[in-house]
């Protein structure tokens, strides 16, 4: 009888790399995170945790900077700042050196500014000035969404000088993703612009000022996100110069960085908006941490919740004599959360786009009230119909309650889901955190009350 030798499951990436970390083997790690294709390093690093990816990022920080650099840009900048947080300072500039200084400063913003400073005088003196006064900027701004890597010549110089300092850092240039040649004044103040191709094409001898295009549009550095996007919605730029108070040219902004901060910002408002407060939660995050995070958000709705139930106790006696509304409560309460949430979540986006502001209260009003007066009438004629029907026989009105509390709260609903948004922002307050649990606490204590008080009156 031949036997076959037992053969054991090959290991899944994530399990190879733990042994990889295990062993200290950076070489082994570096393989086979060659062998991965993209989507595969992003599962394999997000299923380790927490401290087998500060030794990951450790153990590749000396030899390897650039590929801990690009494994930094897998992780959100909370979570990467976290990492970089529990590394040690030299091992973190020397990933942070490798990394966009848009994307350097974005981390440095969010590490404990003790360890930031620490970190940042291990960084060579002109990386370190530029994250000093990127991370000043506020993170939303053409200041903090900006880079540093840009080629900009003085408009006496020559074309021939200008290609030869391409020709000579040709390597570190590559970095850049270079469109324009930007040309500045004495003071560094922006002159206009150049096309390469115009570079390449024009006798050597000329100066920079006779082929540029003058005034070019540029963005302001303290210009936030909004202008920022309407700024590239107009133009079909995929880059734009940052100027600052004088006119002096101190950056590049990228059309992709203010898409990718628009995208983190939806994704913070849809954390927010689902009760995830805190910041970002991911499930390789200490279980401690994200139960706090979590009952910060529920803890405070149990009273809130509170003040719904204490209208259904009001009206005990009616719902004692009339059964059937026990039926029809929760989905008045699911129906109206729904209509009201439609109009949380169209509030706070034309809010974070810029199209609102928290003083068009009364604009909201009346655009919401239209909507909320039509579907609430074909909602509580459906409800309706489906109340009369269930129990037609034994309670003739009671389709006609179910109905038109369905109806009334469906305007409260679109009413309180459009505005509250708008007056959270102007006290302040994050609308993708606390419009929600305000909506809710409102609609169902309208809708309990509307739909116990027209039963008490039409019914008993």
């Amino acid at each position: 009888m031949v036997r076959f030798p037992m053969t054991t499951e090959a290991r899944l990436p994530h399990e190879e790399m733990q042994a990889l970390i295990e062993r200290g083997d950076a070489e082994a790690v570096c393989e086979q995170l060659d062998d991965l294709a993209v989507e595969d390093i992003r599962y394999t690093i997000h299923r380790l945790g927490p401290a087998e990816k500060v030794r990951l990022l450790h153990l590749l920080s000396e030899a390897h900077s650039d590929t801990a650099a690009t494994l930094m840009e897998h992780f959100g900048d909370s979570q990467a700042a976290n990492l970089v947080e529990d590394l040690p300072a030299a091992s973190a500039a020397s990933i942070l050196r490798e990394l966009d200084s848009d994307d350097r400063a974005d981390i440095l913003r969010a590490v404990e500014p003790d360890h930031a400073q620490r970190i940042i005088q291990r960084l060579d003196p002109e990386d370190a000035a530029d994250a000093r006064r990127l991370v000043a900027y506020p993170s939303n701004s053409a200041g903090g969404l900006m880079i540093t890597e840009y080629l900009a010549h003085r408009a006496t110089e020559s074309i021939q000088s200008v290609l030869f300092d391409l020709q000579r850092h040709a390597e570190e240039y590559a970095r850049y993703d270079v469109q324009y040649v930007y040309v500045t004044g004495e003071r560094g103040e922006l002159l206009g612009v150049i096309r390469l191709r115009d570079l390449v094409l024009t006798p050597g001898d000329r100066p920079l000022s006779q082929i540029l295009i003058p005034n070019p549009r540029h963005v302001r550095v303290t210009d936030e996100q909004t202008q920022l996007q309407a700024f590239f919605d107009e133009h079909g730029f995929f880059a734009a110069p940052v100027v600052d108070e004088r006119g002096v040219l101190v950056g590049v902004v990228r059309r992709a960085a203010v898409v990718e901060a628009q995208a983190e910002q939806a994704g913070r408002a849809l954390l927010a908006f689902g009760g995830i407060i805190g910041g970002e939660e991911l499930r390789s995050m200490p279980t401690r941490t994200r139960i706090l995070r979590r009952l910060m958000f529920l803890c405070p709705n149990i009273l809130l919740n509170l003040l719904a139930a204490s209208v259904v106790a009001m009206y005990e006696p009616t719902i004692a004599a009339v059964t059937a509304l026990a039926i029809f409560l929760p989905m008045l309460s699911d129906m109206s959360g729904c209509a009201g949430n439609q109009a949380v979540a169209v509030s706070i986006r034309e809010l974070s786009l810029g199209w609102i502001k928290p003083r068009d209260l009364w604009h909201t009003l009346n655009k919401e009230v239209g909507v909320g007066v039509i579907n609430g009438l074909v909602l509580g004629f459906l409800i309706g119909a489906i109340a009369w029907l269930m129990r037609g026989e034994d309670w003739p009105l009671i389709g006609v309650v179910v109905g038109g509390a369905m109806c009334l709260n469906s305007v409260v609903a679109v009413v309180i889901g459009g505005t509250v948004p708008l007056l959270l922002r102007r006290g302040g307050v994050d609308p993708a955190l606390a419009a929600s649990p305000i909506l809710t606490t409102f609609t169902d204590l309208c809708g309990f009350f509307l739909t116990l008080q027209l039963a008490t009156a039409v019914l008993l």
